[in-house]
């Protein structure tokens, strides 16, 4: 016998927030890339290397704890949703904008990367999908592999909905969130993770974000989306999270040290010490998450008239803001002003683009709502409608 889930009506404010706080967290590590050693899009001629460890931290949890909040606003969003609705609103938030950002975004990113090649952006239409895939040819989804990774990762979740919705799913469920509960108890989330890796890597080793050769870390990504699914969304478990946010903050700390130090614990580069980094980074990534939403529980989860506004825009603003980045990043590199100014001005005129987008045009259309993955917004009824429908339905009420 099925019986229904029905998800808490009261909302889980410090969710949005963390959603909110993660988009923008990427935004502004976009901006660090252009000043890296590494190659990016585009490259400031100076770089920094006091950016790479602290990017490299960033780096290991920011995206799974995106893809965990992603899992948690999915149970939410499902309600009481069939597979095939469930897929088709899954079609119409991730699938469209991929579509849409992978054939108009994606290639203005790529023609500005390669502006010397062209004579102008016309000349480069025709040979937007030349080459092959992306760095030697043309064809990319660049920032777009989260919301592509999101969407095969709920095309694989909706056959199972149904079981979800099961008594057994609830008992074991249950059993689940007792474990986790325990003091410390989301620790054994680790070796899951860490299995699933030390098998994968061996042969996907690198992160590509390419989906045929990312294996390893597009498993990473689903356990953690999936872990968020089923576990928090409990109330039990985010309440014993936010009452252990302290360990959880001194077990970050420590393995944090821990990572840093490694090179000086084994000296010369061995199998043994990439196995030890790989496994120190997966406890980094769960600690700090569990962290960051501990205290975020704990200290915001609470309305504010700005949630809504940023919840609605934080969706387009996550398309726009690699595009708005190199666009506007190639050109304030040519200016002869310091770096410092040169990443002010590039994080300025970065988000004033993506405000004027967003504010005057996408959220104004509806057939922009629909490509950067909005609802639609319905015209408010005039008072002249609105009497109407009242006199209508008194008059009815009146007959009967």
């Amino acid at each position: 016998m099925l019986t229904q889930i029905i998800p808490q009506r009261e909302r889980k404010y410090f969710i949005d927030w963390i959603r909110i706080g993660l988009i923008i967290s990427v935004f502004f590590f976009h901006v660090g890339m252009i000043f890296r050693p590494e190659q990016w899009h585009i490259n400031s001629s100076e770089s920094f290397p006091f950016l790479d460890p602290i990017m490299w931290w960033l780096h290991l949890w920011r995206m799974p704890l995106l893809f965990l909040v992603s899992g948690v606003g999915t149970y939410y969003a499902i309600g009481h949703r069939t597979s095939w609705q469930y897929a088709k609103e899954r079609f119409r938030r991730l699938y469209i904008p991929f579509t849409f950002g992978f054939f108009t975004l994606v290639p203005l990113m790529v023609y500005v990367e390669r502006i010397d090649l062209y004579e102008s952006l016309w000349d480069f239409i025709p040979h937007t999908f030349d080459g092959g895939p992306y760095p030697e040819g043309n064809v990319s989804w660049h920032h777009l592999w989260f919301i592509l990774y999101l969407f095969i990762i709920s095309l694989l979740i909706s056959p199972f909905l149904n079981y979800t919705r099961s008594n057994y799913y609830r008992i074991i469920r249950e059993r689940l969130i007792k474990l986790v509960t325990k003091k410390m108890g989301l620790n054994w989330l680790l070796p899951i993770i860490i299995l699933s890796q030390v098998i994968l890597r061996q042969y996907f080793p690198n992160s590509t974000h390419a989906l045929y050769n990312d294996w390893a870390y597009f498993a990473y990504y689903l356990l953690y989306f999936i872990a968020g699914f089923i576990l928090f969304t409990s109330n039990q478990v985010i309440a014993s999270l936010s009452s252990y946010r302290r360990l959880y903050l001194y077990q970050t700390v420590v393995f944090s040290v821990i990572l840093f130090r490694l090179p000086s614990f084994f000296g010369t580069p061995s199998i043994i010490q990439d196995y030890a980094r790989g496994i120190t980074e997966i406890i980094i990534s769960l600690s700090c998450g569990l962290t960051a939403i501990g205290y975020c529980k704990r200290y915001f989860n609470k309305d504010h008239k700005y949630r809504k506004v940023l919840n609605e825009a934080i969706y387009p603003f996550y398309l726009l803001h690699q595009p708005a980045l190199i666009f506007v990043g190639y050109f304030i590199l040519q200016w002869n002003i310091s770096f410092a100014m040169q990443a002010i001005l590039i994080v300025i005129l970065s988000l004033s683009l993506i405000y004027l987008c967003y504010w005057f045009l996408i959220r104004r259309t509806n057939l922009l709502r629909l490509t950067f993955g909005m609802k639609r917004k319905f015209p408010k009824p005039s008072k002249k409608s609105t009497s109407k429908k009242w006199f209508f339905y008194s008059t009815n009420k009146l007959i009967k």
